[in-house]
């Protein structure tokens, strides 16, 4: 197992892994200042919505009241609790020219009625210049808020870009320095590796130089079972010792192959003679059981012949 590749695929992954997490995190960092961002200008528009809308109501409530529109006296629920007789009095601002209850010439109260509508027109610019004075203040007030508010904002966004850059520039020198130790790592071990395979070169060349294969040692022949097993493929060839042993081996080989053609050749007579006296022997039993078949012919003969003779006889 190469120990050397695999620690150096851990270290790689193990940098892949560091990067990615480095990645991952600023990702996600990114991720919640966006969030932050989003949430401050949603509750930014918020606030201006509602401002905008209690504006509104307020604008709508001091100057837009429903008694001073012009159809209101047409719409007004309490009209007929509201409503007086045609003429109350000979002051009656309502007495009108079609309603014959004042004629001209009888105009009496024109100075306590001039005297009323400049009190009332007074009144009006006053409340009006009061109520533009208070919006004017409001949305002074509004617009201070809103310039705060647009300054902290913008103080916040800098402040999370100013860390943001901090981060990544945190981020960057430790993987320069990382880089920077795994590559002088990577060049020691080069260089070791280097050394080291010189080194293992120059053993081999001086282990061949002097070994047994190029001085031709008949010694690295032998077998790790005794010299009798002989190594083919290291054999050099026999010596003289080896080559006169074989001779003097052959040699006996030769004499005893001599002695041994010269036993069978003796055992070889001998079985010859013992089938010519066998022989010898089986011929002369068979004479003499021949000569006894006559002899025993002969006195069977004598024998039917004098048995002949004696019957012819009776």
């Amino acid at each position: 197992v190469d120990k050397d590749a695999l620690d150096a695929q851990v270290k790689e992954r193990k940098i892949k892994e560091a990067v990615e997490k480095a990645e991952h995190e600023r990702f996600a960092h990114d991720m919640k200042k966006n969030d932050k961002l989003m949430c401050l200008l949603e509750e930014r528009q918020k606030n201006e919505i509602k401002d905008l809308n209690r504006a509104l109501v307020e604008f709508q409530k001091n100057f837009q009241k429903p008694e001073t529109r012009r159809e209101f006296d047409l719409n007004d629920p309490q009209a007929l609790k509201k409503d007086r007789p045609a003429r109350v009095s000979d002051d009656d601002p309502r007495c009108t020219v079609s309603g014959m209850q004042k004629f001209m010439g009888e105009d009496l109260n024109h100075e306590q009625r001039m005297k009323f509508q400049k009190e009332q027109l007074r009144e009006w610019s006053l409340q009006q210049q009061k109520d533009l004075k208070n919006a004017l203040a409001d949305q002074k007030l509004a617009d201070d808020l809103y310039d705060k508010f647009r300054v902290e904002l913008d103080r916040k966004i800098m402040e999370e870009q100013r860390k943001e850059e901090e981060s990544r520039r945190a981020v960057c020198t430790a993987t320069k320095n990382f880089n920077r130790i795994q590559a002088a790592e990577l060049d020691h071990k080069n260089e070791l590796e280097k050394a080291q395979k010189i080194k293992d070169d120059m053993d081999e060349i001086t282990c061949l130089l002097r070994g047994d294969f190029l001085s031709e040692n008949p010694n690295q022949a032998i077998g790790p079972w005794g010299k009798h097993n002989v190594l083919v493929n290291r054999w050099k060839g026999m010596n003289q010792e080896q080559l006169m042993a074989i001779r003097e081996f052959q040699k006996e080989q030769a004499l005893e192959k001599l002695r041994v053609r010269e036993q069978e050749r003796q055992r070889d007579a001998e079985w010859d003679r013992q089938r010519l006296q066998t022989a010898r022997a089986q011929l002369l039993w068979e004479r003499h059981q021949e000569r006894q078949n006559q002899e025993q012919r002969r006195g069977l003969d004598v024998m039917n012949a004098v048995l002949s003779q004696e019957q012819k006889a009776k």
